[in-house]
């Protein structure tokens, strides 16, 4: 009897070990792999169309931005073959998983590839007749995107933005507010022509998302900081030490978010409940921002800091229920 109690007892853990171990493998495969960032850009993007309250872009724009945004955060590491002894959790998973990289990445390019042309042949009078700003506008974003990996031959230019130092976490939160905030509004113009925002509290939610944006991107320096300074590449973490960077720029910049947050919720007469959503991601940011004080797994920081995020969205989008 003893010896078939025990029995079912290493059962049951042979068991939980089997269902941590494949939790953990799917939690990597998501973060990983960057496919949580792909559903990011989407919720952002979703946020937009509810605070502006405009008309949602098409189920084609939406799955192209996922599938283009997973794409492009993963070429940074699809050279990535061996671990070389690093101790970097996400190093080792894509060299444990370089096979599928390898073909997964031209999939995803022949995918948005079609995805593009079918977008492209359905509007194509609607792309030659878009104004020149909104023209721009993708330029800006298309032109940001390249230089951002340094893929311009460098005997023509050589800017590689990922080497930018203290300006880098900036220029990711531009890039990010362009994506999420201005290009569904080039799209919408594309897909069902002309509508109205209010251009202030347009301008608004583009400066809130790049100031948002830009303090998770400095967020993410913290956990590259050694990288970083053998590079000699000069972000705010490198410069000033962890602490000095979560005190002096970290915290700062969150405050400068909520009050100008306050401010405007005055002159644009905020309800309570639409101000205390908007605030919640700001607090949650100083809170996950106070607790990295301590080095994190890397798995803490695709999860937590990226969530922040995801948080943003969320609340972003139920506070706009309110404004009826």
């Amino acid at each position: 009897m003893f010896q078939s109690a025990f029995s079912a007892d290493s059962n049951k853990n042979q068991q939980s070990e089997i269902t941590f171990q494949v939790g953990r493998k799917f939690v990597e495969f998501i973060f990983f792999g960057n496919y949580f960032v792909g559903l990011l850009a989407v919720a952002l993007s979703l946020e937009t169309a509810f605070q502006l309250q405009i008309h949602f872009n098409s189920t084609l724009y939406y799955v192209l931005l996922f599938l283009g945004t997973v794409m492009y955060y993963t070429y940074a590491y699809s050279g990535i073959t061996s671990a070389n002894n690093s101790i970097n959790p996400r190093t080792i998973w894509y060299a444990g998983h370089h096979n599928f990289i390898r073909w997964s990445q031209p999939v995803l390019l022949c995918l948005c590839t079609i995805l593009s042309l079918v977008l492209l042949f359905r509007y194509y009078e609607n792309i030659l007749h878009l104004p020149i700003t909104y023209c721009i506008v993708v330029g800006v974003i298309c032109l940001a995107a390249i230089l951002y990996y340094g893929l311009i031959p460098k005997s023509f230019i050589k800017i590689n933005l990922r080497n930018t130092g203290w300006l880098k976490a900036f220029i990711i939160g531009l890039v990010w507010a362009c994506c999420v905030n201005l290009l569904p509004l080039v799209v919408l113009q594309i897909e069902r022509g002309a509508y109205y925002v209010d251009p202030v509290f347009a301008l608004w939610l583009f400066m809130k998302n790049w100031m948002f944006c830009t303090a998770n991107a400095i967020m993410f320096d913290l956990k590259d900081y050694e990288d970083d300074s053998n590079h000699q590449l000069k972000t705010f973490v490198v410069r000033y030490g962890l602490q000095k960077t979560i005190f002096y720029v970290l915290i700062p910049l969150l405050g400068i978010g909520v009050i100008s947050l306050l401010f405007f919720a005055h002159f644009r007469h905020f309800k309570t409940i639409i101000l205390l959503f908007n605030l919640t991601p700001f607090i949650f940011m100083l809170i996950v921002a106070r607790s990295m004080l301590r080095h994190k797994n890397i798995l803490y920081y695709l999860i937590v800091i990226d969530g922040l995020l995801l948080v943003k969205a969320i609340c972003g989008i139920v506070g706009s229920q309110f404004n009826h």
